[in-house]
């Protein structure tokens, strides 16, 4: 099923890593077509991987035997529908052009032959002409065997003039031969250039039809179950309920299906808390293990399993195929506040990070929409603000239970959370759309988005996705909280070893407090809120070693229930939460939406405009609850 929308001229950046003695192998393909997860498998990279178009706006390379391997952008021809397409092919040409370039390896969707052939054979023609070798991976060939449907390769590489591998880059079926070829060809690429081509587009389109009709599986095989499928989700009634439905259980997972997990690591650190303090002799190395270690490190490390589990259940969406229904299901609601159904994309990872999802606006065609995605983009509620509100709610939010266990008060908490952040963005983005002038938007093309086939997640790559952003949020954060952690606890824990309210610090948020006082928040969550401006997952880590250098029991576990006993206000605690729901507390983001706006004015302004509503809220829910 093919779905339409638009574009004009702001060219978006594609990156290319630096210039190698190694020859190149160019990878190039349609979009959705296992392109990117092939590239992972060659080169052991774990690049992002998604079921809907558009997840590779970038050139990434890896090292592949003895040559790099350059993942291009997924196109449909090389007459570009979109800007992304356009500067796409034009460093295909200049790869055909260089004379680094040692293969061309074209992958192809076995489950669309006559879409990815089209592209295929532009591609074989193209390299003909610069007598460059060419080898065809038939990707998700998986799809094809599980219609009980085969692809006589033998003879579809005769008719292409090309060597052509069957291959599931998500099984791994035929993937050990497809490398054993992809490397003889590499060698000796004299051999793999193709000996025909096709003058006219209308040609190609003609041959790639006929292909289609003798090897490739029928078109009403495949959407037979799809279309029965979508009948279903896309239905103007039941689709819009299933997917606030599946919205609702994601965030609502976050919370409810982390707590085993949650309960494990609070458990492990509380129990190494423990023993480090009959280790080590009392003291003042002993206070720094317990305090800036356990208290401040240690704390965010309880909130990982719920990025993994978010990650997890976003994989889950994507592999299967529903994300891309869940984007055009969202194109109309989301076009009454001046956006696109692509922008339910980068939405959506946004609550993951800001940043890859900054990146992924790239593929909205319209410059207006583009560019309003991406400054709306940080009001999603992302990974980092996972350990923030976690904290909070369990602090404030009883653990009440419904249908078993199976919903809680908590979770529901955490889905109002981050549906006042998405409100907040529409909001905004219908204010900058008001703002804006969208004439131009008038000529554009219409909404195109091609619906992938339904497909089983394959469970390692899916793991592999799970652990790496658990990999990367620690790597990430861990070393600013270890820092932020010790300047604290020095700044805390002297002149008098240990007594708080006389430190360096102490007198230091003397000075901030009048800041926070309207908002119902002494200084020490003052300092926490400032010095979580390097990174918002640092707030925990600086309230769990104040609150430990202040003499309660400094473990995890007790965290909460140290800053119950202390008194926050209801109402600060929930203008608290709003503060970090709306407030742009990452320079990393801002860095991107300077880099990608081309624009410092934009990024500050939101970074200072964010915060200043996030303050008035915080002020509001302190003086009215």
């Amino acid at each position: 099923m093919l779905f339409v929308a638009s574009i004009e001229n702001q060219r978006p950046t594609i990156l290319i890593s630096e210039k190698s003695p190694m020859k190149n192998i160019i990878l190039v393909g349609k979009p959705n077509s296992g392109k990117s997860l092939l590239f992972n498998q060659l080169t052991g990279m774990r690049q992002k991987v998604a079921n809907f178009p558009g997840v590779t706006v970038e050139l990434k390379s890896g090292k592949f035997d003895e040559y790099k391997l350059i993942d291009y952008p997924g196109t449909y021809s090389l007459k570009s529908l979109s800007k992304d397409e356009e500067l796409a092919i034009e460093k295909l040409h200049e790869a055909m052009h260089s004379d680094d370039t040692s293969l061309i390896v074209c992958n192809l969707d076995a489950t669309r032959l006559e879409r990815s052939l089209v592209f295929g054979l532009q591609v074989r023609d193209l390299a003909f002409k610069h007598n460059k070798g060419v080898i065809f991976a038939l990707n998700m060939i998986d799809e094809v065997q599980r219609f009980s449907h085969h692809i006589d390769t033998d003879k579809l590489a005769k008719d292409l003039g090309c060597a052509v591998y069957a291959l599931s880059a998500k099984t791994l079926i035929g993937l050990h031969e497809f490398k054993l070829g992809l490397i003889d060809a590499a060698k000796h690429p004299q051999d793999f250039i193709p000996n025909k081509t096709n003058d006219t587009q209308t040609t190609v389109l003609e041959i790639s039809r006929e292909l289609s009709a003798r090897y490739g599986i029928k078109a009403d095989v495949v959407l037979k179950q799809q279309n029965s499928i979508d009948n279903f989700l896309l239905n103007s009634v039941f689709g819009g309920l299933i997917f606030l439905t599946i919205m609702f259980l994601l965030f609502q997972s976050i919370f409810t299906w982390a707590s085993p997990l949650m309960d494990a690591v609070e458990t492990a650190m509380t129990e190494l808390a423990i023993l480090s303090s009959q280790v080590l002799p009392a003291g003042v190395v002993n206070d720094f293990v317990s305090d800036a270690m356990f208290g401040g490190v240690g704390s965010f490390l309880v909130f990982v399993p719920q990025i993994m589990v978010l990650t997890l259940i976003i994989g889950l969406l994507e592999d299967s195929g529903y994300l891309a229904r869940a984007a055009l299901i969202c194109h109309k609601p989301l076009s009454y506040f001046g956006l696109s159904g692509r922008s339910f994309i980068p939405y959506l990872s946004g609550h993951a990070c800001a940043i890859p999802a900054i990146m992924a606006a790239r593929t909205i065609e319209s410059p207006r929409k583009r560019l309003i995605t991406m400054m709306t983009i940080p009001l999603m509620s992302c990974s980092a603000r996972l350990p923030v509100y976690a904290l909070l709610i369990a602090v404030l939010i009883p653990d009440t239970q419904y249908l078993g266990g199976l919903i809680n008060l908590q979770g529901i908490t955490f889905f109002i959370l981050y549906f006042i952040g998405i409100a907040t963005a529409l909001l905004v983005s219908t204010l900058l759309t008001k703002m804006t002038d969208i004439d131009k938007d008038k000529a554009e093309m219409p909404f195109i988005l091609e619906l992938p086939t339904y497909r089983l997640p394959h469970w390692k790559p899916l793991i592999h996705r799970v652990l790496t952003s658990a990999k990367q949020f620690i790597r990430r954060a861990a070393p600013v909280i270890f820092m932020v952690s010790v300047v604290i606890w020095v700044l805390g824990y002297f002149p008098e070893n240990g007594n708080l309210q006389s430190s360096y610090l102490a007198s230091i948020g003397q000075w901030i407090e009048p800041i926070f006082e309207p908002l119902g928040l002494d200084w020490r969550y003052g300092v926490a809120i400032l010095v979580s401006f390097l990174a918002r997952e640092v707030f925990v880590g600086a309230l769990g070693t104040l609150f430990g250098i202040e003499g309660a029991d400094e473990n995890i576990a007790g965290l909460a229930a140290n800053i119950q006993q202390d008194g926050l206000a209801l109402g600060a605690g929930i203008g608290l939460m709003l503060f970090y729901v709306v407030a742009l507390q990452c320079v990393a983001t801002v860095a991107t939406i300077k880099g990608e706006t081309g624009s410092a004015k934009i990024a500050w302004g939101l970074f200072v405009g964010y915060g200043l509503l996030a303050y008035f809220l915080a002020w509001i829910a302190a003086s009215l609850i």
